[in-house]
């Protein structure tokens, strides 16, 4: 009698420890509509900050990528964060241009990473910096074509710098990348892309595309790599009207196709435990595509 019901418990335990190994996989993927990160690049819009925060609360965004002018007051950076932070959003500085990937110009970037740790310090803790983001794109650079090498290599001596800088002031570094970074090599014959998720926390890789299929697998190599070492990807997806073709944005599709491409992507990328989410890429963008296909949308947003 003993021995059977021992037979018995055996195929109970299996199922039991089953669902305890799929239970983090099932939150997991209830929560992933969630993880949205996006671009602002117009840092004036900032001294609105309602507009700006109603939105990404509404359309599930945790983090903003928010670029660095010189013209907004570092009061208004403080109070925004504040805004953000208080509705569970974290705000990252964001800078970069192709040239700082040459060693003669790092200090650019130098004095844009040390303008922030010496915000950082003076400001309360609930207006703080969470993270950093780079986006350098030495590739637009003409030298990419004839001296790939020597730009990759001056390019890697800056971002070691860059992100001990980052560290050592408590940021999140990230990065943004093309999604082919790890068809380029290093002088060890190891790929870019792994060697910036080993330095950098994580990256943001400019997956462009209308299908939310085709945005993981251009992803599907990083995700691969940052799984192995811990790190994160967001998936960036384009909203705005480019010329590179209608097959790299959302920008001529309807709202309701863009947002079933969306869900698409957390479908596929949800084995992933490196996948931080969509990036979308830019909020302005954003916005108007949600507003055309809502004008009682848009005319409440232009009376705030």
């Amino acid at each position: 009698m003993g021995e059977r019901l021992k037979a018995k418990a055996k195929p109970r335990l299996v199922l039991v420890v089953c669902f305890l190994l799929l239970l983090p996989f099932l939150f997991k993927s209830s929560s992933m509509e969630e993880q949205k990160a996006t671009w602002l690049w117009d840092a004036s819009l900032i001294e609105h900050p309602e507009q700006v925060l109603d939105f990404c609360r509404e359309q599930g965004v945790g983090v903003i990528f928010l670029q660095i002018q010189k013209n907004v007051e570092a009061e208004q950076y403080g109070r925004f964060i504040a805004a953000a932070r208080h509705d569970g959003i974290s705000v990252h500085a964001l800078d970069g241009r192709p040239q700082w990937a040459y060693e003669k110009q790092r200090r650019e970037a130098d004095q844009f990473i040390e303008w922030v740790l010496d915000y950082n310090r003076a400001a309360p803790a609930e207006e703080r910096f969470a993270g950093i983001q780079l986006d350098v794109e030495p590739y637009q650079l003409k030298r990419w074509e004839r001296d790939q090498a020597g730009v990759v290599n001056e390019w890697s001596r800056n971002m070691r710098k860059w992100t001990d800088m980052g560290r050592e002031g408590g940021l999140y570094m990230s990065a943004a990348v093309p999604f082919w970074l790890g068809k380029t090599k290093m002088d060890d014959g190891g790929s870019l892309s792994r060697w910036m998720l080993e330095h950098f926390d994580a990256l943001a890789v400019m997956s462009y595309r209308d299908s939310g299929s085709q945005m993981v697998e251009l992803s599907r190599g990083m995700l691969n790599e940052a799984d192995r070492l811990g790190k994160s990807v967001w998936i960036g997806m384009e909203l705005g009207e480019t010329d590179e073709g209608d097959h790299v944005s959302f920008f001529r599709k309807p709202v309701a196709v863009m947002e079933k491409e969306m869900e698409n992507a957390y479908r596929l990328s949800e084995a992933h435990v490196s996948f931080a989410g969509l990036a979308i890429h830019h909020y302005e963008a954003w916005l108007e595509k949600i507003a055309a296909a809502d004008p009682k949308r848009e005319r409440s947003s232009m009376s705030n």
